[in-house]
């Protein structure tokens, strides 16, 4: 048998998602508690303790003798993964460029000699797809080589959050590069970054990787 406390939680999670898809908008009122009990087939009791949680996390506020409004329409409960994925792919990007300086001037102060070795066969392999117009190879090539100096970082939330946004912007790479040639046009750039990052100098590293992400962004 289901725990109410289980069930409210998920009636939660439900409200939570409805609002982050936009169906209720901030400062919105949402349906009295008969309607959401047919609506989510539940009791009184699991509305009003799904509503507690929520409130509770900030996304709702419950005014007395009103009524339940949206409060905000992100939770700060909501995994971050979550919140990727309905991102639009502007914003995952900037979050990317951002991230791609910070990893590469940590990957020159802490890279192993086996982060090296991983770094170079994907910068091998973004070079052989590039070269043979295998475009869905070469997007997934450079991004692994960024994702293999991300761990090269050694920094395990950048590594994160780098893996995290470049995994929901492969499908966006494919449609706005519809050929190879922005990735051999950026390959000695990317040559210069790994050999920044095998001399341990971090500025430079930061300065090539702001100019790659230059030269895309174009």
């Amino acid at each position: 048998m289901i725990k109410r406390k289980s069930l409210a939680d998920e009636v939660a999670s439900k409200i939570q998602e409805q609002i982050s898809f936009g169906k209720y908008k901030v400062n919105e009122k949402l349906p009295i508690e008969p309607e959401l009990m047919k609506g989510f087939g539940v009791g009184r009791s699991t509305i009003r303790e799904a509503i507690k949680i929520l409130a509770n996390s900030g996304l709702l506020r419950v005014q007395q003798g009103i009524g339940t409004f949206v409060e905000q329409s992100t939770s700060n409960r909501e995994p971050m993964e979550q919140r990727l994925k309905r991102a639009n792919v502007q914003d995952l990007d900037e979050v990317r460029q951002l991230l791609e300086m910070k990893i590469a001037e940590k990957a020159a102060m802490n890279r192993t000699d086996s982060d090296i070795i991983a770094i170079k066969a994907h910068l091998e392999n973004r070079k052989k797809s590039a070269a043979a117009g295998l475009i869905e190879d070469c997007i997934e090539a450079d991004v692994q080589f960024h994702i293999a100096i991300a761990e090269a970082s050694k920094n395990e939330i950048l590594a994160d959050l780098y893996r995290s946004t470049s995994i929901h912007l492969k499908n966006w790479f494919l449609q706005i590069y519809p050929d190879t040639a922005v990735f051999e046009e950026t390959y000695a750039l990317h040559e210069q970054l790994l050999k920044s990052i095998i001399a341990g100098d971090a500025k430079k590293a930061w300065s090539i990787a702001a100019k790659i992400i230059g030269h895309v962004s174009q």
